[in-house]
């Protein structure tokens, strides 16, 4: 799919398990469209389908992340949004594997939902946050509402919501919604390097994790343990649990199959 000027909308890159999508408008900040969202929606299906690909990476080309949907677009009629996916294809259905947000200049509005929605961030330290919608008769309801006051305390969150100020990079770090601050230009590779640490792991192990941190949440408190039985007891008892604790006694790298 491709922008006005011709130029594919998501840029694609696998190496060594690693799938990165780039956010490619630049001449409009990265700012997202609907065939945009189809794009990334689809790359996430291609990184969950294909047991090559462990981890994915999302960035934005040329110094931004995303500011959120294209304005004019929206102006026009369009929305950002996929169907059953949410905004930019992500906010609503996350991909099963982990996905790392790699974080230059604004990521902002939709943008800024898009990060929430994935499961680690690195971000530059010039890097800025925020959720503006209420500055232009808008609501955050791609997922800003209701994942951010899980993520940071209440009042930071409603202040954030309402007042429509931005956050710095520091200060995202200081309230856990960034892992790793690195400097303008250092992000994508820093990035890279934390998805290979996570693409080292046991997959299916990866998988299930992730599973259980992300909806253990709505679970009633009594059936905790039950639930994630459900879900971990068969790794216990996988071809995997079995090379990775023979590869630790025999002192090598494990070698993982996926089962």
């Amino acid at each position: 799919m491709t922008d006005d000027d011709g130029q594919p909308e998501i840029l694609t890159e696998e190496v060594d398990g690693v799938l990165t999508i780039s956010i490619n408008r630049p001449r409009q900040m990265n700012a997202m469209t609907r065939s945009a969202g189809l794009a990334i929606a689809a790359s996430l299906d291609e990184l969950d389908e294909r047991d090559d690909l462990r981890v994915g990476v999302l960035t934005g080309v040329d110094g931004n992340f995303c500011v959120g949907m294209d304005l004019k677009r929206f102006v026009a009629g369009e929305r950002a949004s996929v169907e059953g996916r949410g905004f930019g294809g992500l906010t609503e259905r996350p991909p099963r594997k982990p996905l790392i947000a790699a974080v230059e200049g604004y990521a902002v509005a939709g943008g800024f939902e898009m990060v929430l929605a994935c499961d680690l961030v690195v971000a530059s330290n010039t890097a800025k946050f925020g959720l503006p919608e209420v500055r232009r008769g808008l609501v955050a309801a791609a997922g800003g509402l209701l994942r951010l006051p899980l993520l940071v305390p209440r009042a930071i969150a409603m202040e954030l919501i309402l007042t429509g100020n931005m956050l710095d990079a520091a200060r995202a770090e200081s309230l856990g919604l960034v892992n790793k601050l690195v400097a303008p230009g250092l992000v994508l590779e820093a990035a890279k390097e934390l998805a290979a640490v996570i693409s080292n792991n046991a997959p299916l192990a990866i998988a299930v994790s992730k599973h259980v941190a992300s909806e253990s949440a709505d679970w009633p408190r009594g059936e905790w343990f039950s639930r994630q039985g459900d879900l971990t007891n068969p790794i216990f008892t996988s071809l995997d649990a079995l090379e990775g604790a023979r590869a630790f006694a025999e002192k090598r790298a494990p070698v993982w199959s996926g089962s």
